[in-house]
Order: structure tokens, then C-alpha cells, then sequence
């Protein structure tokens, strides 16, 4: 007997209840069970023989850390030929000093002048002048040198000459005749009394002079006024020509600030590289 209709179309759907979940798994798996992805390696740090990536940064070089002791400063002075027999030069005769931007002479020597003395005053700086043989002329103001006389009593010791640079500082160009010659002689005779010898060479502060300010120096004592032909600051030579040589005669100026060892020995090197030697003013002049 023929099935009916009715149970034909429960058996289809039976059949087809039964077949469904095969049909599922061979889909793939379920996503909620499904098994995770592998995770990335964890980054491995390379040994120091392991060679790096191409994509890696390469690593910082590390600079050797130089001790700027005394010693190193020693080390950095340039080999000097030796200095020539000083030929003083003529100081014409007049009732003002002369002024000059440097010495008038062709020999091949330069000269190293420090001004001021109240900002800084390292110890190990008079020991480099003294075995590097450096000869410096200090313009100093008096009440600077009165409070710290050791000090430059040490550099004197040391081979330096002491000169006048006013007693407080100040711009004397357009000051009447008595203001510029009580701050000029006040301080010679501090410095006379401190150390035994009156100053006769005298620059300005600032560098800054009229004629009152050569009549004044003469005056107390001076037979010239300097002003300089290159500065030292921070280890840096600033030339006053666009040459940037250092020319027999020329007076390179820098001060007692805290790099005053850089300067000593930039000086030093400007002076060598220009084929001249360091020589001390007053055996020229004064």
C-alpha cells in the first residue's frame, strides 16, 4: 500500500532534521569553539655577538668622556719654537701716553693679556701658566687685586706682570681730567703698593678712551694705553679681520671668567697655528 501524501512529506522532514547538523560541520568549525590563531614570538633581545636586524636602529655611539683636568691642558700646548731676543720698541716722547692696538713690531711673537680679577679666580690656573710657561700680562682693578692679592701674587710668581685697569670699572671717555685721573692713579698706586711696582701700561675699560684719558695715564705712570686685536671667550678666538690670523704684534685679550683655561689655551693655539710665539708685553713695551 502506497504511503500517503501526508506521511511522504513527514518523512522528508525527518530526513532533513537528521542531515542538517552534518552539513554544519563540514562547514567548518564553530566560530565559538573554534581554536585560536598562534600568537606572534615574543621579541628575543640579541645577544651582543647576534647581528641586527636590517630594520633595527643602529645603536648611539657613546663618546669617551675627555677629563679636562691639568694635566690634559698641559698635554693640549702646542711645541713653540723658541722666542726671539725682544726688541723693544720706541715710545716716542709726548705728555700723553701712546695708544696702540698692538706692538709695532715685526717679530713673530704675540701677546696674551687678562683683564678684571673680581669674577673668577681658579686655583689650577696659575699652575697651568707656571709649567706651560705662559706669559700674561693681568690689567687688573685695584679692589679686585686687593682682595684677592695672594691670587695674583701667585700668577706674578708664576712669570705674569701686573698693569692698571682703573679702580672701578668704569667708561672714562668724555669724564673730566680729575675723574680719569683719580680712578687711573688711584688704582697705580694700589697696585704699586701691593705689589712693589708701579703699573706703566694702562687699558681702559671697554677699551673706550679721548684724549684726556692718554694725558691722564701718562700722567700716573703709563707710557702707552692698549686696546687688543682679538678676544678670547669660551675657548673661542674672535678675530677683529675677516684674515683670522694672528699677526706679529697683535695682543689677544680675555678675562678671569670660569673658562679662562679654555681661553689661555685657544690663545695658544691661534698664536701656534699663525707660526708665531707667545712673548710677554712688557719685554717689548712699557
Amino acid at each position: 500500500m502506497a504511503p500517503s501524501p501526508a506521511r511522504r512529506a513527514l518523512t522528508v522532514l525527518l530526513l532533513g532534521a537528521l542531515l542538517a547538523p552534518a552539513a554544519c560541520k563540514s562547514a567548518g568549525p564553530d566560530p565559538i569553539f573554534a581554536e585560536p590563531e598562534p600568537s606572534a614570538s615574543p621579541s628575543v633581545t640579541a645577544s651582543p655577538s647576534a647581528s641586527p636586524s636590517p630594520s633595527a636602529p643602529p645603536s648611539p655611539t657613546v663618546k669617551p668622556v675627555t677629563v679636562k683636568n691639568l694635566q690634559w691642558y698641559l698635554s693640549q700646548v702646542p711645541d713653540f719654537p723658541a722666542a726671539p731676543a725682544p726688541q723693544r720698541v720706541n715710545v716716542p716722547e709726548s705728555s700723553s701716553a701712546v695708544f696702540w692696538f698692538r706692538v709695532p713690531t715685526n717679530q713673530k711673537v704675540a701677546f696674551i693679556t687678562i683683564d678684571d680679577g673680581a669674577l673668577s679666580r681658579k686655583p689650577e690656573v696659575i699652575e697651568f701658566i707656571r709649567q706651560a710657561k705662559i706669559p700674561v700680562t693681568l690689567f687688573l682693578n685695584s679692589p679686585a687685586a686687593t682682595q684677592h692679592t695672594a691670587y695674583f701674587k701667585a700668577i706674578e710668581d708664576a712669570g705674569g706682570v701686573i698693569e692698571n685697569h682703573t679702580i672701578t670699572h668704569t667708561s672714562l671717555k668724555g669724564k673730566s681730567y680729575d675723574f680719569q685721573k683719580k680712578e687711573i692713579c688711584g688704582s697705580a698706586d694700589k697696585l704699586e703698593q701691593l705689589f712693589g711696582r708701579r703699573p706703566t701700561l694702562f687699558r681702559p675699560p671697554f677699551g673706550e678712551r679721548d684724549a684726556t684719558t692718554l694725558k691722564a695715564a701718562h700722567d700716573c705712570g703709563a707710557v702707552a694705553v692698549f686696546y687688543w686685536t682679538q678676544t678670547v671667550d669660551k675657548g673661542k678666538v674672535r678675530y677683529q679681520t675677516a684674515a683670522k690670523v694672528v699677526k706679529p704684534g697683535d695682543v689677544l685679550l680675555m678675562h678671569f671668567r670660569p673658562a679662562l683655561m679654555d681661553d689661555l689655551l685657544a690663545a695658544l693655539k691661534a698664536i701656534h697655528r699663525s707660526g708665531l710665539t707667545p712673548a710677554l708685553l712688557e719685554d717689548y713695551v712699557g
